[in-house]
């Protein structure tokens, strides 16, 4: 009876390893590396700021592909902002070179909802996805920038 225990017992557990093991590994392979800009390329007042608003301002320059079909919710609208990626960027001419915008420096609402867009980026959601996730979850703070 004590041997029929420990079997069991022992198939119990190798069956749970079996089964964490799996668990690991699709969701680790469901992580994406986020790209991110280098903070040395960062203004001096973004290089002193929240380390979240580094990192969003990190995230921005390096992901304008998402961050342009993502819409802000603070009134920016009225500043002459087209998406969360302006933002933080106001232009960047034809060599690369980027001319940052300030406002998200002092601007919760556009700092959060780019870690909200970081965080979906890395579970490997599409931009369209992460849209759709920011309107349900901002638009009650004020209009869309996004016509």
């Amino acid at each position: 009876m004590l041997r029929r225990a420990m079997l069991i017992i022992f198939l119990l557990s190798l069956a749970g390893s079996l089964l964490a093991g799996c668990g690991s590994a699709s969701s680790a392979s469901s992580d994406h590396e986020l790209k991110m800009a280098p903070m040395s390329m960062m203004p001096e007042a973004v290089q002193t700021a929240a380390t979240v608003t580094q990192q969003a301002y990190q995230f921005a320059i390096a992901n304008p592909d998402v961050m342009q079909h993502i819409p802000c919710y603070c009134g920016c609208g009225n500043m002459g902002h087209t998406s969360s990626y302006s933002c933080y960027v106001k232009n960047v001419d034809g060599k690369g070179n980027v001319t940052f915008d300030s406002h998200a420096i002092g601007c919760s609402i556009c700092v959060d909802i780019t870690q909200d867009t970081m965080r979906l980026t890395k579970q490997g959601d599409s931009p369209q996805e992460i849209k759709a996730y920011v309107d349900k979850t901002y638009s009650r703070f004020g209009p869309s920038n996004m016509q």
